[in-house]
């Protein structure tokens, strides 16, 4: 590039005697107008007297654009100074060192003053142009002084906004590099703007970086480099929360870019500290493979859960050591619960999913944080529908995440009829139910004595009522269990087998029921083996009495 027509005074009648070279550019100038005006230029040719000078100044901020313009101010030529140049103008001066009454440098800060940085366009375009200009431009105060009206202005915005919709300047951010978004949320930070604000600059920043990770699949290592830049200028969540919806994207696309272990676990943390607010939808995202199609990272998701439990579990201790501790949200471990047992009902259906994800991503939760198991024994039931060659000991393991006696009086009269199930869950449901029946009979008796002459005809037919549903829907499921508990029965070649006398089926109902008394899950639970259960029939059993009761159910 030749620099022509900037002056009369660079023509034909006056030779070039100063070449300045700026790596492809070449710019044929002159000693007398450039000398006096740029300190760099006359140290230079102060020690090459030569009559004619070539220098090198490829290393001049700005680069040969920069210097053209600086040349023109020197020759009093006109050129125009806008956003977009002002930086490099004011780092070419000062590497220069152009000493004039009214230099280059004065003329520059006048119009970031005046013009450049009062707006939050052109202050985000001198910010962005700063980024090739380092560390010049740090040391000049251009990159804190653009920062800061980028921040002043977003404050201004979010206070009194200009244009419409309110959340226009987001999206002006997305020109910054990371580094330079970095160093508004600084400003921002140090201005005290609103954690709203903070919070809105960053996920509008990183939504934009995160659009553009995931538009091309094929370039992985910029877009892992972007994607671990971004979550490290994120605030803190005591700074700005970060919605959970957006942070379990973030980890997705951390896991598909395979960024470091520092990010995926910097994202995992966040993403733990809001999961009460998170949906089974968010967590199933983090879950898929890049494809969207596949279960793959449940460990993630498991991690996630554990973070949480742990999280509010200390902030449970601290709560009851003080009475001023920190806020904890009562219902936020039930949330989760729901929201991880939604979850998992979604996951069972996927064929390839292990038993010991299926348990490790469930049992994550404590059983006693779910109030009622039945969302928690439908994950269940679709696994075991999805996996029909489970033996007995799986499916055991499988039905180990949930409890039978905090199911509802539907659940385990569905799951009374679940043949997925295994026996010692089915016996467990039943023999819960026989102890509620109970129960509630005497409390009927205790409680008759406390009504008024009206309220008893009216408990009493209730009672009698439900009692009645009851005893029928539990001799119903009996004669079922009777039939299948009699399929469990090993084939025997003896003559013992057949020597059963046909009379004693009448006794079978009184056998199962003594068969749920040795499985009673309030002494040993039911998660044992059940090989036992064949050979406790052939056992001579211990005969008492039964006593009478109002209702029967035999």
């Amino acid at each position: 590039m030749m620099l022509t027509g900037m002056c009369r005074v660079s023509s034909q009648d006056v030779p070039a005697d100063l070449t300045i070279r700026i790596a492809d550019s070449i710019f044929p100038l002159h000693k007398a107008v450039m000398v006096p005006r740029c300190g760099y230029i006359r140290r230079a040719v102060a020690k090459d007297p030569s009559a004619a000078v070539e220098l090198d100044l490829s290393a001049l901020p700005g680069g040969a654009d920069a210097f053209e313009k600086a040349a023109r101010y020197c020759y009093g030529a006109n050129f125009e100074i806008t956003a977009r140049n002002a930086a490099a103008l004011r780092c070419a001066a000062a590497f220069l060192d152009m000493q004039h009454p009214a230099d280059l440098a004065r003329r520059v800060e006048e119009f970031l003053a005046q013009a450049g940085l009062r707006a939050l366009p052109s202050a985000v375009t001198v910010l962005r142009s700063c980024e090739a200009l380092l560390p010049a431009a740090e040391e000049l105060g251009v990159v804190r002084r653009a920062a800061d009206a980028v921040a002043l202005r977003i404050c201004n915005e979010a206070l009194f906004p200009t244009r419409t919709p309110p959340g226009w300047w987001t999206a002006e951010l997305a020109a910054l590099s990371p580094a330079s978004f970095q160093k508004v949320a600084t400003a921002l930070r140090c201005r005290r703007a609103d954690p709203k604000v903070l919070a809105n600059a960053a996920s509008a920043y990183a939504e934009l970086a995160l659009a553009e990770v995931l538009a091309d699949p094929r370039d992985r290592e910029d877009q892992r480099a972007l994607l671990e830049s971004v979550v490290d200028v994120l605030p803190s969540a005591a700074d700005a929360p970060i919605s959970a919806a957006f942070l379990c994207r973030l980890l997705h696309a951390a896991i598909t870019t395979e960024a470091s272990a520092k990010t995926c676990r910097d994202l995992e943390l966040r993403v733990a500290a809001v999961l009460d607010q998170a949906t089974a939808g968010d967590l199933l995202g983090v879950a898929l493979d890049g494809a969207g199609e596949r279960v793959r990272n449940t460990d993630t998701v498991r991690r996630v859960i554990a973070a949480f439990v742990e999280r509010h579990a200390g902030r449970s201790r601290r709560a009851s050591l003080s009475s001023g501790g920190a806020e904890l949200d009562p219902g936020a471990m039930e949330k989760v619960a729901r929201t991880v047992d939604e979850l998992m009902a979604e996951l069972a259906t996927e064929e390839s999913l292990a038993i010991s994800k299926f348990v490790g991503v469930a049992g994550a939760v404590p059983k006693e944080a779910r109030a009622s198991h039945d969302c928690v024994y439908r994950a269940v039931d679709i696994y075991l529908k999805t996996h029909p060659a489970l033996d007995e000991i799986e499916r055991e393991k499988v039905c180990s995440v949930m409890d039978p006696l905090k199911l509802s009086y539907q659940a385990r009269l569905h799951a009374s009829q679940n043949k997925r199930l295994p026996l010692q869950v089915v016996l467990s449901a039943l023999y819960y139910d026989q102890l509620k029946l109970r129960s509630a009979a005497a409390g009927v008796d205790e409680g008759w004595d406390t009504q008024t002459a009206a309220g008893k005809a009216r408990a009493q037919a209730r009672a009698d009522a439900s009692l009645a549903r009851e005893n029928e829907a539990l001799r119903s499921e009996l004669a079922r269990m009777r039939a299948f508990v009699s399929g469990m029965q090993p084939s025997k070649g003896s003559g013992s087998s057949r020597a059963a006398p046909a009379g004693k089926k009448a006794s079978l109902l009184g056998s199962v029921s003594r068969t749920l008394s040795r499985l009673n899950p309030f002494k040993g639970g039911w998660a044992k083996d059940t090989a036992s259960i064949a050979d406790s029939r052939n056992a001579m059993p211990h005969v008492v009495k039964p006593k009478r009761r109002r209702f029967s159910i035999s």
